[in-house]
């Protein structure tokens, strides 16, 4: 397949949003120390990528892949971690390496941990995130999960698209929500479903004394592995 452009190792398969998103979070470019390119998949809004079963989002968001990889990608990420119901499709339909979800890193999170703490997953919305969604990316059903607030300015701002919300207001919320994650008493890590979490990971970590892990550090795993650094002959 010939390449449109050369340099760019990561694309970036964006749900059609319109709030604002703060440096850290995987849908601003600043987030990160490598190029990346956007693809927005029209249609992928906040109110339907939580319902993926019946199928009608998998083909636009293969159609949305193969466009960055037409312009010369080697590897696809995605800005909801949702799309993990769809890991195993993406990944046998695209001609790159695909790391559709955060979700992807709960089994080797997992394994750094004792026997006696589990992984925490924080979610845009623990009512949707079922088992459908945990089991493609080989973590348990009975995982704890914990959801941001559905009246909260955070989920209100997302859904809607209103760019004018504070950062200390969605951060205070997003740290609560962990707070209740937290309150379990055996929680060793957190998990962050939403790619939309991920400016926040640093205040849950300082809060809490645990490792927190997102789609950032999902996609820098990813870019590693497909850029490994070179090392210096001595």
């Amino acid at each position: 397949m010939k390449k449109t452009y050369y340099g760019v190792t990561i694309g970036i398969l964006m749900v059609e949003t319109y709030f604002r998103r703060f440096v850290g979070d995987i849908g601003n470019a600043e987030t990160w120390p490598f190029p990346v390119s956007y693809r927005v998949v029209r249609g992928a809004t906040p109110d339907n990528i939580t319902k993926l079963q019946g199928g009608t989002l998998l083909e636009p968001f293969r159609r949305a892949a193969m466009e960055l990889v037409a312009e010369g990608v080697d590897g696809i990420a995605t800005t909801c971690g949702f799309l993990a119901y769809h890991q195993k499709d993406l990944a046998e339909a695209l001609p790159v390496p695909v790391a559709a979800s955060a979700l992807l890193q709960g089994p080797m999170i997992a394994r750094t941990m004792p026997a006696s703490k589990r992984v925490g997953i924080l979610t845009f919305d623990s009512a949707s995130l079922g088992p459908e969604f945990l089991e493609p990316c080989g973590i348990a059903p009975d995982t704890p999960v914990q959801g941001m607030d559905p009246g909260s300015e955070f989920c209100r701002s997302i859904r809607a698209g209103d760019t004018s919300v504070a950062y200390d207001v969605l951060e205070r919320e997003v740290v609560a929500a962990a707070g209740r994650l937290m309150a379990r008493g055996d929680i060793g890590a957190i998990l962050c479903e939403c790619t939309n979490l991920t400016p926040f990971s640093a205040a849950m970590a300082e809060r809490y004394g645990v490792p927190v892990y997102d789609a950032v550090s999902l996609v820098h795993w990813f870019h590693q592995g497909l850029r490994p650094r070179s090392f210096p002959r001595r």
